[in-house]
């Protein structure tokens, strides 16, 4: 007996993904949302909270990674930070992409090393349909948008499932991600910057690396715009200049405002 071929899932996720909207839709009608920081009524993130994040300064650490040139990010998981991530991922904020990925632009000023191409940490094709976005697409949208470098979500894929790295171990993380993504030869020779939400372990962005490095990329960093509270992520000393720029800059206003940097060059990061 011949196999028949598995129909193309492509409509299958488009229909989840308007399943998504229509489950959201409903769920804010019944149960109006709340602030993820203050718990305010009718909004997922209000102005007063937007404020108080964009007053948080961008206080770079980095962790040691043996297979990544670097890789930073721009303060520790908590408080406003934290919940500001968490409303982003998980209960749809996705106006917080902007003040987020202005973090990242901030600290990208600050920062030494040279890449060609933001690529995105990629989800998997369902798990981004159910979602109804791929959050670190977004923090690299504004980046690039930003900085003028280009971003290319289609280098990297995520090939199989994997649960989720909040809920696991240090040696689970590991093996969860391991050989989890298949990059495309068009990186041959770029040094790309990776960009994700949250960085722990750094076992993400490890594996992603390593599938670039498979396919000839060059030098690789990674940046995320907060950290695990662990000792392993050491704190930077940031130059007088970008200190001096964050104070000027420090209240963003509005969660769509992303500021044009004075100074600095687009396309370096730290080292």
């Amino acid at each position: 007996m011949k196999s028949v071929a598995a129909p193309a899932n492509g409509r299958h996720r488009e229909l989840m993904a308007k399943a998504t909207q229509a489950r959201d839709w409903l769920l804010d009608l019944v149960f109006p949302p709340r602030c993820g920081h203050c718990g305010r009524v009718d909004y997922r993130f209000c102005e007063d909270c937007l404020r108080e994040l964009a007053r948080v300064p961008v206080a770079l650490s980095s962790l040691g990674a043996d297979c990544l040139d670097g890789i930073c990010a721009t303060g520790g998981h908590g408080g406003v930070l934290r919940n500001a991530l968490q409303s982003f991922k998980y209960y749809g904020g996705v106006e917080l992409s902007a003040p987020l990925a202005a973090r990242l632009a901030m600290a990208m000023q600050a920062l030494e090393w040279r890449f060609d191409i933001l690529a995105p940490v990629p989800l998997f094709a369902d798990r981004e349909a159910e979602r109804g976005y791929n959050q670190a697409a977004l923090l690299s949208g504004h980046v690039a948008a930003e900085t003028g470098i280009r971003t290319r979500a289609d280098v990297l894929k995520r090939i199989r499932s994997t649960s989720q790295q909040a809920l696991l171990s240090e040696r689970e993380r590991r093996e969860n991600v391991k050989d989890a993504f298949e990059a495309s030869g068009e990186v041959q020779g770029l040094t790309v910057l990776l960009i994700d939400d949250v960085a722990t372990t750094g076992s993400t962005l490890r594996e992603c690396a390593n599938a670039l490095r498979a396919k000839g990329a060059g030098r690789i960093y990674g940046i995320a715009v907060s950290h695990s509270l662990s000792r392993q992520w050491v704190r930077r000393e940031a130059s007088n200049e970008y200190q001096d720029t964050w104070r000027r800059d420090q209240d963003f206003g509005s969660a769509g405002q992303l500021h044009s940097f004075e100074g600095g060059q687009a396309g370096s990061i730290p080292a």
